[in-house]
This record gives structure tokens, C-alpha cells and sequence, in this order.
């Protein structure tokens, strides 16, 4: 892992830049004076936001039968 120690007035102004050059196992850290305040990190994988209901009308709810079953009673406990 490469750790890079930036000044935040430096990480204003090439912000584009730092964010261009990151690889997978590197990190920034930026300081306000001897503090670290942020630390900046490449995405690997943005997750897609979660919201209850994001599925609704996918999946389709069979009323229960044994209909479907007949043919496989062997198989059956």
C-alpha cells in the first residue's frame, strides 16, 4: 500500500488529479497542519443504493399446490 501525505489547500486546487492516480492499494491522507482531516481512497466497487422495495414486482409468489409436485412423490420425503 502507498500512503501519500497531502496539504488540503494542495488537495483543493488537484483534487482531479489525485483521484486520477490512484490505484487500487493507494491512499491520501490530507492534512490541515500537522491533522489529518480526510483520507482519500479509489472505489473499487460503488454498491447500488438500497431501498426497501427496490425489488417489488420481480419475483412472482405461487399460491401453494401440490399440483406442480405430482410425478415426483418418489423423490419426496
Amino acid at each position: 500500500m502507498m500512503t501519500k501525505t497531502v496539504e488540503i489547500d494542495v488537495a483543493q486546487t488537484n483534487l482531479g488529479e489525485l483521484i486520477a492516480g490512484l490505484k487500487p492499494d493507494d491512499e491520501v491522507v490530507i492534512v490541515r497542519g500537522d491533522k489529518a482531516v480526510a483520507i482519500l481512497l479509489p472505489s473499487l466497487h460503488v454498491p447500488k443504493l438500497r431501498r426497501p422495495g427496490n425489488c417489488k414486482g420481480l419475483i412472482t409468489v405461487v399460491a401453494e399446490d401440490r399440483e406442480h409436485l405430482r410425478g415426483f412423490e418418489e423423490y419426496m420425503p
